[in-house]
């Protein structure tokens, strides 16, 4: 038997320790729950662009040796009375975490948070990381937020110049043409959550105020943890080592001025970032926040169908959390993929509310900070995110 003391659970693992407050526990230490997943084929869409090759060896990843944790608190709501209790995790959910995260090789960030019950299962929970295009989250928040005050409406007109235009994955940059090209506060939302569209979602970023408005917005709304970043644009560039220039709308005058970069000065930036994100989230943040916008405390209830129907449409990582689903179960997420230097890919995620055939909630976030593994191996380690709590909820 595996036993928790009072107002404080700590269990050893090797080099990991298993906290969480206030609760009295006895869970059964079963055999480790096996997870796997094949990948039958690699289709996805880039959200950033991959470099050449490294002129010089890429120095080793950092080691780590990081607690798992589990929380538990107070449920938000009182759902109906489910059949088995979900009061607590499952030994064999705690297990599995921590054997997903252990064995990845490269900076992960595991959360797993049970909205209708209170608790958390997280590896590396609490530590930033980049969120690239999981941003857009926060983002589409604001605008929502903004149509619910009626300070905007979703039939607003916009006209998206060249101006406008940013870098990387913008498929909206083949309808602007020199007049611009006349779209809808709505349209832009939607090419920023299903298609993960860097310029539709820098225009409505302005729109809401700016990433000050953002960064008011999550204080404001309690959700601890995440840190927006300055746009697109400078994300991208400070990334690089480099800093905006207008001129560089489109994308191709960054792209060759990256590319006249020595490797040693984009590695140096590169780590530089790495270290201290400016779009920095933790994966416990990032799950309280599709955890208080599910229970309807971020936005209306008209608002919230709203935004969580885009985010089911999201045609973005369908092999990452999406891979791991069985029947009956659904998925609203968005995805994020930051730059790569040579075999090093940044920035690699999926979050998303998760929901069981009889509605019990789980946010979920995976979140990559740095990795040599190859895409597929990304893709398997948050499809067996998913099939652990779905494994675990069926128990």
């Amino acid at each position: 038997m595996l036993h928790a003391e009072r107002d404080d659970i700590r269990f050893r693992f090797g080099n990991s320790t298993l906290q969480g407050p206030k609760r009295d526990i006895a869970l059964p230490f079963r055999s480790l729950f096996r997870c796997t997943g094949m990948v039958a084929g690699v289709s996805m869409l880039s959200e950033c662009v991959p470099a050449g090759r490294p002129t010089v060896p890429p120095a080793p990843l950092p080691a780590r040796s990081v607690p798992i944790t589990v929380h538990t608190t107070a449920p938000a709501r009182t759902p109906p009375k489910p059949v088995r209790s979900r009061a607590q995790p499952s030994a064999d959910l705690l297990n599995v975490v921590q054997a997903l995260g252990t064995g990845f090789k490269g900076e992960v960030g595991i959360s797993v948070r049970d909205i209708d019950e209170g608790w958390v299962v997280a590896w590396e929970g609490d530590s930033a990381r980049p969120q690239q295009s999981v941003s857009k989250f926060w983002v589409a928040i604001a605008v929502m937020d903004a149509v619910d005050r009626g300070r905007l409406s979703l039939g607003d007109p916009v006209t998206v110049t060249r101006s406008d235009l940013t870098l990387f994955h913008q498929p909206i940059r083949a309808l602007v043409g020199k007049d611009g090209y006349r779209t809808t506060i709505g349209a832009l939302l939607r090419g920023a959550m299903t298609h993960s569209d860097n310029t539709c979602n820098d225009v409505l970023l302005w729109r809401v105020g700016g990433p000050a408005a953002i960064n008011r917005m999550l204080r404001d709304k309690g959700v601890a943890g995440v840190k927006f970043g300055p746009g697109e644009r400078q994300l991208q560039a400070r990334t690089a080592g480099l800093e905006w220039r207008p001129e560089w709308a489109g994308g191709w005058g960054f792209l060759q001025a990256r590319a006249a970069m020595t490797y040693e000065a984009r590695d140096t930036a590169l780590r530089r970032y790495l270290a201290a994100p400016i779009d920095g989230a933790s994966a416990n943040g990032v799950t309280l926040g599709l955890s208080l916008l599910a229970q309807g405390k971020l936005l209306s209830a008209r608002s919230t169908a709203s935004l969580l129907t885009l985010m089911r449409s999201s045609k973005t990582g369908p092999l990452r959390l999406k891979s791991g689903l069985r029947p009956g179960w659904t998925l609203a997420h968005k995805t994020g993929t930051g730059q790569d230097l040579g075999n090093l890919s940044t920035g690699y995620n999926d979050v998303g509310l998760l929901v069981a055939p009889d509605g019990h909630r789980y946010a979920v976030a995976v979140m990559i900070a740095s990795t040599r593994q190859p895409i597929p191996a990304r893709m398997r380690l948050m499809g067996n995110v998913t099939r652990a709590v779905i494994a675990a909820a069926d128990q």
